[in-house]
């Protein structure tokens, strides 16, 4: 079948003038060049057949985004509309809450009246603490009463209610939490009291912790030997004398008194002051040895020199008396229930060594402070949790 000329003018002038919306896509344009081109039909185009332009016209996106904004415009409109008539609707509703919670009419409610119409719409009896908090928190002006512009709905007193009980039921959970952190920490206090004896001590334990100082007392003795032997005639002489001499006669007597103070000092049971004085008893023992070191060591620098008898009369005497000066006061502050630790330098290295409650945990391990640290207190901190956990 063959096309005249005019026929294939007239279809490409209507392929050329389509509008947008009915243009050919570009597949359908190839598909109709190739069967008019075809030798079949017998038609062969001067001009090579395009697709239609595509136009957009620029008053009709200026008419759609006009459109756009009086939509946009209504909708502002509309909302705004919507806000002032909920708040129109909340504002009579609370006025009305109002003249039912105002009994008196005198345009204010009191603190009797809120509880009272609070407890009548919903259906609850009320604290006095609650309702003074309600006010408190609605009461603008401070004047203890509430005015019509203050007035809120029923609804927002009970979210407000709600609000508070939470606070209320959170702040007694955390009071829980507190009162059982402290009954922790007293039974950990408790435990480290059972594990080491630092109680008050009894009239018993007082008695009991001035004999340790019978050791250092029997082995400062030997200072004495110049006042006895100045004084043979004198009942006190003979009585160093002899103690003196039962002592000596103990086979090591001096060693077995050491070992047996520094393994009881050791038992946390025994009451802090046996113990304390029992460690002091033992260093003031050791410091009796020095005069006889100095007197040995000036020996040997002066090439096998001794000390002149009235130094050496004068340096026993003196530690003698010094010894019983010490001893004394130990002795008198142990009986009143104090710790004799205002002497110097030893008070010190016995304070460093003695346990006390803090140097144990709660399983009943020794664990000394390092106050050397500045870490010390967060350390036993640590170790405190850690000993929870476990």
């Amino acid at each position: 079948m063959n096309l005249s000329t005019r026929q294939t003018a007239l279809l490409l002038a209507v392929l050329t003038t389509t509008t947008d919306a009915f243009a050919p896509s570009r597949s359908a344009t190839a598909t109709f060049r190739a069967i008019v081109t075809s030798p079949k039909f017998g038609i062969v185009p001067k001009v090579p057949l395009r697709s239609a332009p595509v136009l957009k016209s620029a008053d009709t996106d200026d008419e759609e985004i006009e459109r756009l904004k009086s939509m946009a415009a209504k909708l502002r409109s509309e909302a705004a509309n919507l806000e002032a008539s909920q708040k129109q609707q909340i504002a009579d509703a609370a006025e009305r809450a109002f003249r039912k919670f105002d009994t008196n009419q005198d345009g204010e409610i009191s603190l009797a009246e809120l509880k009272a119409g609070l407890e009548k719409n919903l259906k609850m009896e009320l604290s006095e603490t609650r309702v003074k908090m309600l006010m408190h928190d609605f009461d603008k002006t401070g004047d203890g009463t509430l005015k019509l512009e203050e007035f809120v709905t029923v609804e927002q007193f009970r979210n407000k209610l709600d609000a508070l009980a939470r606070d209320e039921k959170a702040q007694a959970l955390q009071a829980k939490r507190a009162a059982q952190q402290e009954e922790e920490a007293s039974k950990f206090l408790q435990a480290r009291l059972d594990m080491i004896n630092d109680r008050a001590p009894t009239t018993q334990d007082k008695l009991i912790s001035v004999l340790p100082y019978l050791f250092p007392l029997l082995d400062g003795l030997q200072f004495a030997r110049f006042l006895v032997l100045e004084n043979p005639d004198n009942p006190i002489s003979g009585i160093i004398a002899l103690s003196y001499a039962l002592y000596r006669s103990i086979p090591f007597g001096g060693f077995i008194a050491f070992f047996a103070l520094s393994f009881l000092s050791g038992n946390p049971t025994i009451n802090r002051l046996i113990r304390y004085n029992m460690q002091q008893a033992i260093f003031l023992d050791i410091a009796l040895f020095f005069p006889g070191l100095i007197a040995a060591v000036f020996s040997l620098v002066g090439g096998g020199k001794f000390l002149p008898q009235g130094v050496t009369e004068i340096g026993s005497d003196v530690m003698f008396v010094t010894l019983l000066a010490t001893l004394g006061y130990c002795t008198v502050s142990s009986l009143l229930g104090g710790t004799p630790d205002k002497i110097p330098i030893i008070s010190e290295a016995v304070n460093a060594r003695i346990p006390t409650v803090d140097m144990f945990d709660v399983q009943g391990r020794f664990t000394p402070k390092r106050t050397d640290s500045p870490n010390a207190e967060t350390d036993e901190d640590d170790e405190r949790k850690k000993d929870k956990k476990d």
